[in-house]
């Protein structure tokens, strides 16, 4: 690699206009990773970025090249380099697994996904990344104040799951595929119980089959729906489908969703 040269413009340095003309290799690791700081503090991440990358090649076996590459990966976040801040986390967790800062790489690791979850109407690898990365910062440093953001983060990209099934089940529903849209809710009942799509799974799923004519599924969804989200307006609309049709929210003995109401309602597991 050619030389750099540092500009380094730090306040009370003293350099003059020959300290701004030599090359970056004659300056210290500490010097280097304070121009990294400074242009962080400027809003210029990327420059930040190549700084700090700079400190890890040209002192790799200092304590400066271990700082500088978590605020490496920090600043390609910040400049929403995230495949780039993926690489400097991994490398991070890879060359110092036993340090303090290990918990924040891969905190900053999963962010890098997080950050990238997009509407429900895209594809969700990025989702499943994200869970799985965010997983690993709650169940490999559950102590680390990154845990609580990550249970956080967690349950969001969790619910992102769900709204992904629930928006394939209303355009199944919407076209008259009531199997297929019943499929879709089903996962999220079944699966995605936590999250906040649940009440109007039930909903769609009482609607779905009422218009198949499988009244005692139906019913059951209702039940279901009355017991664990009634004072919801999905409830009220379940309940007006149902009693328009001279029926009741009633837990019927058969069917998936008789084992839903044992489980959830009932507590029985076994």
């Amino acid at each position: 690699m050619a030389s750099v040269v540092l500009a380094l413009g730090l306040a009370g340095c003293g350099e003059g206009p020959a300290d701004r003309q030599r090359p970056l290799e004659t300056f210290t690791a500490e010097e280097i990773y304070q121009r990294a700081e400074l242009e962080l503090e400027t809003q210029n991440p990327e420059e930040a970025a190549r700084f700090f990358g700079e400190v890890e090649r040209l002192y790799p076996y200092s304590e400066w090249a271990k700082r500088a590459l978590i605020m490496q990966t920090f600043a390609y976040h910040r400049d929403r380099d995230y495949e780039s801040a993926r690489a400097a986390a991994q490398r991070f967790i890879d060359f110092y697994p036993a340090d303090e800062d290990a918990a924040y790489a891969k905190y900053l690791l999963a962010l890098s996904y997080y950050d990238q979850i997009d509407d429900v109407g895209r594809d969700q690898g990025l989702t499943f990344q994200a869970l799985q990365a965010l997983r690993r910062v709650i169940e490999e440093h559950p102590d680390s104040e990154y845990a609580r953001s990550a249970i956080l983060k967690f349950d969001l990209a969790f619910d992102h799951l769900g709204a992904k099934e629930m928006e394939i089940g209303r355009y199944y529903l919407k076209r008259g595929n009531y199997q297929a849209a019943i499929n879709r809710f089903r996962v999220v009942v079944e699966n995605f119980q936590t999250t906040t799509q649940t009440p109007e799974a039930l909903y769609r799923l009482t609607e779905a089959f009422l218009a198949l004519g499988q009244t005692d599924e139906a019913q059951t969804a209702g039940a279901i729906l009355g017991y664990n989200f009634q004072s919801t307006d999905w409830y009220q609309d379940a309940f007006t489908l149902l009693t328009g049709q001279g029926l009741r929210p009633e837990a019927q003995p058969t069917g998936w969703l008789s084992t839903v109401w044992r489980q959830t309602v009932r507590g029985e597991w076994l």
